[in-house]
Formats: structure tokens, C-alpha cells, sequence
């Protein structure tokens, strides 16, 4: 078993084809509200994985979720990270996509929480990966705050385009997101409410 991933909320690890995510102890909080609070974010992050393979959108495979060991187990994706395959030539092609993807999982309720492109895999089409961070929101400022976090990640990984890249991101979002006025408005606000905090 290989260790290929190591985060804030879990370490990865590659046995063969199976991605392992493995929910690790947290020393500085108190044993049963760690036990708890894993517990939780293991069974949230199931139930996104199986609403999204249940309207059959692009992400690994769910193998097993193991809420006792807090665990889960899925499917190696075998292509390239969308930050690394990203360049000049594709980025309004595949922002496009990925604006499109988007509004399906907001249309769903579900909000990424952690929209990067080290977070999504370009094989024959772009699959998102990492639902750590991931809920259930039917709200505007939800939405609003997940398309903030894709345009800082595309700001910080992508400087040369990323002007373009989230320009082509909000015009595949406008196509399959019916609510795409209001959400804008309200990234117009974060937006704002972001920059008066980096002056402040």
C-alpha cells in the first residue's frame, strides 16, 4: 500500500486500483468529539459520492465507506490533474466543461467546498475528486462562495489565463445553471466582501 495523499482531514493511500481515504485521529480535540465529528464527515462524504453516482456525474467509483474505521474506499482515476493538463491552448474548452459540471452539482445541492484544479482529473472528460469539504446547500451564498474559492484557486495556479479560464467557467455554468443570475450577483458580493478583508 502506497501513500500518495496527505491532507488537513485524511491521508490517502493507493493499494493496487483502490484509493483509501483514512479519516485520521486529531490529538488536539477531545476523543469522543474527534470520533464524532469523523464519523459525521465519513457519512456526509458518502452520501454526496452516492447521490452523485446516482445521476451518474463524473467522480471514482465508491467501493466501500466504513464509518467504524472511518474509512472509504474508491476507485483509482488514472489521468491527469486538471492543474497539470490546464494550459493556454484548452482552457476555454475545458473551463467551459467545468463550468457546466458545476451547475450540476450546485443543481443537486451539493457544494464542493474545496474547488481546485489539483481536485478534479482530465481522462476522457473531467471527474472531480476529493469531497472531503463537500454538503448539502440549496443556498445562494453557498454556491456563490464555491465559485469564489475555483476563481482564487484559478487566480493562485493559473495567473497567465485565468481571466479566461473563469470566463469560460461562468459561461458553461450560465448554460446549465437556470439560477445563474442571482448566483453572480451574490459571487459579486463575496467578491467584494473578499477584497474590503485583504485592505482591512
Amino acid at each position: 500500500m502506497e501513500k500518495i495523499g496527505d491532507g488537513a482531514e485524511a491521508v490517502i493511500y493507493l493499494n493496487k486500483n483502490i484509493v483509501i481515504k483514512d479519516r485520521i485521529k486529531k490529538g488536539y480535540r477531545l476523543k469522543q468529539i474527534d470520533e464524532k465529528l469523523r464519523k459525521f464527515r465519513t457519512r456526509r462524504e458518502t452520501k454526496v459520492l452516492e447521490k452523485l453516482h446516482a445521476i451518474d456525474f463524473p467522480i471514482p467509483k465508491l467501493i466501500l465507506s466504513d464509518d467504524k474505521n472511518m474509512l472509504i474506499k474508491m476507485e483509482f482515476l488514472n489521468g491527469k490533474k486538471l492543474r497539470d493538463a490546464l494550459n493556454n491552448t484548452n482552457c476555454v474548452k475545458l473551463c467551459k466543461e467545468l463550468g457546466k459540471k458545476i451547475a450540476i452539482l450546485h443543481n443537486n445541492s451539493i457544494i464542493h467546498g474545496d474547488l481546485t484544479t489539483s481536485n478534479m482529473i482530465l481522462k476522457d472528460e473531467i471527474y472531480f475528486i476529493d469531497f472531503g469539504l463537500s454538503f448539502f446547500s440549496e443556498k445562494v451564498e453557498d454556491k456563490a462562495v464555491d465559485l469564489h474559492l475555483l476563481r482564487q484557486a484559478l487566480e493562485s495556479k493559473h495567473y497567465e489565463i485565468f481571466e479566461n479560464a473563469f470566463k469560460a467557467v461562468l459561461s458553461g455554468y450560465k448554460i446549465k445553471n437556470p439560477d445563474y443570475n442571482i448566483i453572480i450577483k451574490r459571487l459579486e458580493k463575496v467578491e467584494l466582501r473578499g477584497r474590503y478583508k485583504g485592505k482591512s
